[in-house]
């Protein structure tokens, strides 16, 4: 397979014919720093695709245009084919409601129980009441494996499990689409394998889209069905999980290996 370039990816695209989230062309700087340089990306609907590449070039920055948190400085940014970037504050609430986000550390709210911080955002969309709002957190606490912890305060859990109360609340409002932001961070390999076996059981059993950005090599090829390289604010290569172990970009192999560059190695050893 032949070495990647910004313009002309390595690897075969997965099946895209009705993505539920497209980037067209996209771009976003921070001052002199680009971080998004013309991005056009497929999110294929009930599948995982997962986002990888160096610290610093615009994972988390995708996650945030996808709800609408940033917007780009130029390009297109399309939910179920209706354009969302030119949206309003208001007229993007919709969309929003239909997106789980899973934080990177979780963000539970810790002046509030467990069964709280699931029913949160059941209880700002209105509409349910205490009953039903009940039966829905119980409901979403049984999927991560955590029922019976409705009472508990998060500082009774453990990362684990807080990662896991995090998920439930995050599919409380029965979502299309959840983001992952570094899902398996400060987990042990056994606690991380829960939460890649939850991210495949949302897909397979409830039809969640996932995107998922992560450092975390192993989560990351367990539970993809698209994986996307980023690199100086492009994708440099996208495809399969075995796609990516095979591509001839040594920036890639170098990522998925752990091996520091060969100017980082000069740089520390320069007397």
């Amino acid at each position: 397979m032949g070495a990647a370039t910004a313009d002309n990816p390595t690897t075969t695209k997965p099946e895209t014919t009705n993505p539920i989230i497209r980037f067209e062309n996209v771009h976003k700087r921070f001052g002199p720093l680009v971080v998004l340089d013309g991005m056009t990306l497929d999110i294929p609907q009930d599948r995982t695709t997962v986002i990888l590449g160096p610290s610093g070039v615009g994972k988390s920055v995708l996650l945030k245009h996808i709800v609408g948190l940033l917007r780009p400085d130029s390009g297109k940014i399309f939910y179920r084919g209706k354009q969302v970037d030119n949206l309003s504050e208001r007229e993007m609430e919709p969309i929003r409601k239909r997106i789980g986000f899973l934080f990177q550390l979780g963000a539970l709210f810790d002046s509030m129980r467990v069964g709280d911080n699931v029913a949160f955002p059941i209880r700002q969309q209105g509409g349910k009441n205490p009953a039903e709002i009940q039966e829905i957190v119980h409901e979403k606490l049984a999927v991560v494996g955590m029922d019976g912890t409705e009472k508990k305060w998060p500082a009774d859990l453990s990362g684990g499990q807080k990662k896991r109360v995090a998920l439930a609340r995050a599919i409380a409002m029965n979502p299309d689409v959840v983001l992952y932001d570094e899902p398996t961070t400060g987990l042990d390999p056994i606690r991380s394998d829960v939460i890649n076996e939850l991210i495949l059981k949302l897909k397979e059993e409830l039809n969640v889209t996932g995107v998922v950005v992560t450092h975390d090599m192993t989560s990351a090829f367990k539970v993809a069905d698209q994986v996307v390289m980023l690199f100086n604010g492009k994708i440099v290569s996208r495809g399969t999980a075995e796609e990516i172990r095979n591509c001839a970009d040594p920036n890639v192999q170098r990522f998925i290996q752990g091996r520091a560059s060969e100017e980082d190695l000069r740089a520390l050893h320069r007397m």
